[in-house]
């Protein structure tokens, strides 16, 4: 399940108010508008653009809204809740057989477990439903990384924009030595490349890529634990067996929530009694 993820705009908000705070303790309100120069953001954001359309296609382009807002979402995943599932669709399996879960696993509502179940319901053995399972696992490993890749270039070219923004005002620096007044906004350019593209790199595209593979990882890692769970009902396995296997990857700190959660549960019931 995808949630609002707001720790990703309160963190490039906190990196840009750090440096505003900088410049004013440093140089005060009125000196902000030294820090727009508008040549140099013309050079990081048309270059980098230019880049980005050149390395990938119009195909590849579509998704990067996408891929935006996704970086304003995390996965929110239950996994107690999971080795719960699994366990009551074993205990119903030995019960009644795999054919009684095909109405369960609909009314679970999650694709990736339906389509693990209905292959076992339909017969397929341990190697086959697992090499299926894990098939769309790395497709879709594939697919996230494709999509990542469009802002991990970004977060590389950037800082080369950044560089080649300088070398423009360098090269204007120099050949108008002998104008003073144009030392200074030469200088600006030369400096203020630098620091856009280093800034959009390290506060925004870098991080963003780094949270969506974070992202992946974590779904990655509940799907294998939801095909050991499809396997350990295909092949029968006692519930209890299910759940000690699938609750070696429930962390620590959330088995010890569940158990405090359970005894005070217990509590209460033996205070009403």
């Amino acid at each position: 399940m995808k949630k609002l993820d707001l720790l990703t705009p309160v963190g490039i908000f906190i990196g840009m108010t750090m440096i505003f705070l900088a410049v004013f303790a440093n140089a005060g309100a009125g000196n902000f508008h030294f820090f727009m120069q508008w040549t140099s953001i013309v050079i990081v954001l048309g270059g980098l653009s230019a880049a980005i359309f050149v390395n990938f296609t119009s195909k590849d382009l579509k998704l990067l809204p996408t891929v935006f807002k996704e970086t304003f979402h995390s996965n929110q995943y239950d996994l107690h809740e999971l080795v719960e599932i699994f366990k009551n669709l074993s205990t119903k399996a030995r019960r009644e057989g795999l054919l009684s879960l095909e109405r369960d696993v609909e009314e679970i509502g999650d694709p990736f477990i339906e389509k693990g179940v209905l292959l076992a319901i339909d017969g397929h053995e341990e190697k086959t439903i697992k090499e299926i399972m894990m098939a769309e696992v790395i497709a879709m490993e594939d697919r996230h990384q494709k999509s990542r890749s469009i802002i991990e270039k970004a977060g590389e070219y950037a800082p080369a924009w950044g560089m080649i923004g300088t070398l423009v005002g360098l090269v204007l620096m120099l050949q108008s030595l002998n104008d003073p007044a144009t030392l200074g906004p030469n200088m600006a350019i030369a400096l203020l490349t630098t620091l856009y593209g280093t800034l959009l790199a390290n506060l925004v595209f870098i991080p963003m890529s780094n949270k969506l593979a974070g992202n992946t990882e974590e779904e990655v890692f509940v799907k294998q634990i939801i095909i050991e769970g499809v396997i350990g009902v295909q092949s029968g396995q006692n519930p209890k067996i299910i759940e000690e296997k699938l609750g070696a990857f429930v962390p620590a700190r959330k088995k010890k929530n569940d158990a405090e959660e359970t005894a005070e549960e217990r509590e209460a019931v033996y205070d009403q009694a």
